[in-house]
């Protein structure tokens, strides 16, 4: 009898759907032959997924259902003979005692005969009707499927936001990969004019010196000729033997022979190896930075911003912390608190780089401050308050100041001097140390006033900082 029972289970069960468990309903096939239930597999996919079969991962460039209706007529006929479980038809029974399950052990999650209830095995344990239990797991699954689903839609929208910004970060990257070999097109395009401009110099010095010799040679040469000349016929006057005729030819070679041959000089002009084999390099580098951009900037200081304790160097490039508070003009420009003080000139638009000599101070701060930015009293110096700054201070280290906390920076190296670059219309504020041009800090906004830079030496920390903050100078121009 139980051979009987399992033959038609075993072709029941190639009706039934591996997404539901259920007998096909709709059944329609992938173009990887297995199939599913119509509603079950565009479910599966849904909105935005990845066309997978969920049997074989197959991936499926579009949603090519194929109805089967083969399979269909198969379904409805198991149907019709009642023999799936899920429909309730069959019975279930026991395989200890081969009796019908009628009850579900809530101990021990399992269905189990009337025997098995009364068995030692499931002494003390809850039960219920296999209806009831079912309708209680049911509704349990329901509310599963609603928090999966509302997790799915999350992790869709996670995934649709991390795609974006994986294409951001691409686009981010091409960008910057056309802007640097742009950047170097125009520095390879200023050394190779340099170089062609020494070669042609080269040449034409080669040419004017090879064109003086040339002549001078060719001299040399009619000169040599004539000598030649004289030289034959004096051995043929050797060679005479009448004496009057002789003397007569002696007395007129010898005003011949008094004509000065000498006064051809060797046509020494040489290259100019000094222009030529000097400083090539440092020549072309030289012209190189006069042509970069951004040019490094001559930065000077403002002397009405800087805080009434600094003093200012009388080239107005370096500001160092005081002993004595100056009686200064009280303005709203001055910062009467923090030891700071904002450059002379500020920027409205373009690329600005400009490098700052900070040695072994332990307490300095540098970056740009907007014209709007508080000055008066106890600064908050982050980018909402309009300063984009880095700082090094006593046993803090390097911070980026920035709201709500500050980022700290983990430097390779300490630098000795600072580069500051800011690019207007980029939006950016970047920090560099300047002695291997290594990246230390970039902040990024939407610039729409005037930008000043902003410097501050620090206290003098009891001796240890009373060195100045000194703007370096621009070389090459």
């Amino acid at each position: 009898m139980a051979s009987r029972q399992q033959q038609p289970q075993s072709w029941t069960q190639d009706v039934d759907c591996s997404i539901c468990l259920d007998v096909f309903t709709d059944p329609v096939s992938l173009e990887c032959g297995h199939n599913f239930c119509r509603s079950c597999i565009t479910g599966c996919w849904g909105q935005g997924q990845r066309n997978l079969c969920p049997e074989c991962r197959q991936e499926f460039p579009g949603r090519k259902l194929t109805v089967n209706r083969n399979l269909a007529s198969l379904a409805e006929k198991a149907r019709k003979l009642n023999l799936n479980p899920g429909e309730g038809g069959s019975k279930l029974h026991c395989e200890e005692h081969q009796e019908e399950l009628k009850l579900f052990c809530e101990t021990d999650k399992k269905l189990i005969c009337l025997i098995c209830r009364d068995s030692r095995e499931h002494n003390s344990h809850n039960f219920m009707p296999i209806k009831e239990a079912a309708e209680i797991y049911k509704d349990q699954l329901t509310s599963a499927l609603a928090s999966l689903s509302e997790k799915k839609l999350i992790f869709l929208e996670t995934e649709m936001k991390q795609r974006g910004k994986i294409s951001e970060v691409q686009e981010q990257s091409s960008s910057l990969q056309t802007h640097i070999t742009s950047e170097f097109s125009k520095m390879h395009q200023i050394i190779t004019e340099e170089e062609q401009r020494l070669l042609r110099d080269l040449r034409r010095e080669e040419a004017r010196i090879l064109d003086t010799m040339e002549k001078n040679l060719q001299q040399i040469q009619e000169n040599l000729y004539s000598i030649e000349e004289e030289l034959s016929k004096l051995q043929k006057q050797m060679e005479q033997r009448d004496r009057v005729k002789f003397l007569k030819e002696v007395a007129r070679l010898k005003r011949r022979t008094g004509e000065d041959y000498c006064e051809l000089l060797l046509a020494e002009d040489r290259l100019s190896v000094g222009r030529f084999k000097g400083p090539v390099q440092y020549t072309a580098w030289r012209e190189l930075i006069g042509a970069i951009e951004p040019a490094p900037a001559n930065v000077t200081l403002d002397p009405c911003t800087a805080n009434p304790w600094l003093i200012l160097s009388e080239d107005r490039t370096s500001v160092r912390d005081g002993d004595l508070w100056q009686p200064l003009p009280a303005t709203s420009e001055r910062f009467d608190t923090w030891p700071c003080v904002l450059g002379s000139e500020g920027f409205i638009s373009g690329r600005h780089y400009w490098e700052v000599d900070v040695g072994i101070k332990t307490w300095w701060g540098l970056g740009v401050a907007r014209e709007s930015a508080e000055r008066q009293g106890r600064m908050d110096a982050t980018p909402e308050a309009g300063y984009w700054m880095m700082w090094l201070a006593p046993e803090r280290g390097y911070v980026a100041r920035t709201c709500p906390v500050d980022t700290l920076l983990t430097l390779s190296a300490n630098p000795r001097r600072v580069g500051v670059f800011l690019d207007y219309e980029g939006g950016q504020v970047s920090f560099y140390n300047a002695g291997n041009m290594s990246h230390l800090h970039t902040f990024s906004h939407h610039f729409t006033e005037v930008i000043f830079p902003i410097f501050s030496p620090g206290l003098t920390d009891d001796g240890k900082n009373s060195a100045p903050l000194t703007i370096c100078e621009v070389k090459g121009h």
